[in-house]
């Protein structure tokens, strides 16, 4: 493949992905005001985020080179467990935050 092909490629790609975060994103404003969903759904979409964080973070920190790495070296589960834990104590997102970072830090210099 040459540079043009790649660049072809990537601008139709790149507006392909636009047009479907447009789409699922603005569909709950393009429905009538006399559509609601069901508190059942509604519920269920409050922990969309919680989810989709989880799925981003879990396999960056739990695997290397495609494989799950479990393990006393592995800084960053440590970091992730006292930033939970933090959190479940203070219920704050900012502590959580900085001590978690703080964690990973010390654990990957000193330890």
């Amino acid at each position: 493949m040459n540079a043009t092909t790649n660049a072809g490629y990537m601008a139709v790609a790149i507006v392909g992905l636009a047009l479907t975060t447009i789409a699922t994103r603005a569909s709950f404003f393009m429905l009538p005001s006399s559509v609601n969903l069901p508190a059942r759904v509604e519920r269920a979409l409050r922990y969309a985020p919680a989810c989709a964080l989880t799925a981003i973070v879990v396999p960056g920190v739990l695997t290397r080179h495609g494989s799950l790495y479990i393990s006393v070296h592995n800084y960053q589960m440590w970091a992730v467990l006292i930033a939970a834990g933090v959190f479940y104590r203070t219920r704050n997102m900012m502590v959580m935050m900085a001590v978690g970072m703080a964690a990973f830090t010390v654990l990957r210099l000193y330890a």
